[in-house]
């Protein structure tokens, strides 16, 4: 038995003929035909049943599968750590970054690299939560750097907690209620709300503090995964902004917004976390991001 058989095993599998199989092999079907045969007379059953021009996996078949799909996926995992000992400081970095942390990170993570490692090479994904975790998991992302809360912790995760920021109400300048000295919620609510998508515990935290009309559902008018958009939105109309304060400042001109005085205050915190595969050896390349990450995700 060796690795050519069980990923020709998988090729069969997933195509369900020996034509299709033998195609994407780049193999002649009588020779992926004597691959299958030599392990079925190595393991003393059938693995196919050869249904018309159709093949199915036996039991035997489905059992073998499942594990050799998963010796496929740890030896890609061994030939990839050897070439990323090969890389060093130089590779690439695919990084997918939530709504907080792409106002925080994209467009300064960018020109960082540029300027201080242009060996390397960064691809950037925004998008919602589920997607980033299946790009992770699919192989597509080699880390995540989003919203704690909004991260379910799974047995193939590794969930590194990253950094709280605190988070308030921030509107322009010359916003009717940026020279109050204490917005309630009544007052607030006269105007557009703007923010990313809320975690359930997030929405407890507002209800408990404002009351009934904090949940998000009834709050918010501008909802969108990114903090830019909705922030330009704030710098120009009377839209009051729901997030970090950091990545508010650092997505507009700090000059141009104002942090609501809030009564009571909101008391609360963005948590972002830095999210990988389990077992999935890393890059030395991702330390840039790790020390970068560190630097900037700060109130």
């Amino acid at each position: 038995m060796n690795l050519r058989q069980l990923d020709h095993l998988v090729a069969l599998a997933d195509t369900g003929s020996f034509t299709r199989a033998a195609a994407r092999l780049h193999l002649t079907q009588s020779a992926l035909s004597r691959s299958v045969q030599a392990l079925e007379d190595e393991l003393g059953a059938p693995l196919v049943d050869r249904i018309g021009k159709r093949s199915e996996l036996t039991p035997l078949g489905q059992a073998v599968l499942a594990r050799a799909r998963r010796i496929g996926l740890e030896a890609a995992e061994i030939r990839r750590s050897a070439e990323l000992l090969r890389q060093g400081e130089a590779g690439t970095m695919r990084v997918g970054l939530g709504s907080g942390p792409g106002g925080l990170l994209m467009t300064a993570l960018l020109t960082h690299v540029a300027g201080l490692h242009p060996k390397v090479r960064v691809q950037i994904a925004r998008g919602s939560t589920e997607l980033q975790l299946q790009q992770l998991r699919a192989r597509e992302l080699d880390a995540l750097v989003l919203d704690a809360r909004r991260v379910t912790p799974a047995p193939d995760l590794v969930i590194e907690p990253a950094v709280e920021l605190r988070a308030g109400f921030v509107c322009r300048a010359g916003h009717p209620l940026a020279a109050s000295a204490a917005v309630t919620f009544e007052m607030l609510m006269r105007y557009p709300v703007a923010t990313t998508p809320l975690s359930d515990e997030v929405a407890r935290v507002l209800v408990a503090r404002y009351g009934p009309g904090a949940e998000p559902a009834r709050m918010a008018s501008l909802v969108c995964e990114d903090v830019g958009s909705l922030l330009d939105a704030v710098a120009q109309t009377d839209a009051v902004f729901l997030g970090a304060v950091a990545a508010a400042r650092a997505a507009i001109d700090a000059d141009r917004l104002v942090e609501l005085r809030m009564t009571p205050p909101l008391d609360s915190c963005a948590r972002y976390a830095y999210v990988r595969l389990a077992g999935r050896t890393e890059a030395p390349v991702m330390q840039v991001l790790r020390r970068f990450a560190a630097e900037r995700l700060r109130d």
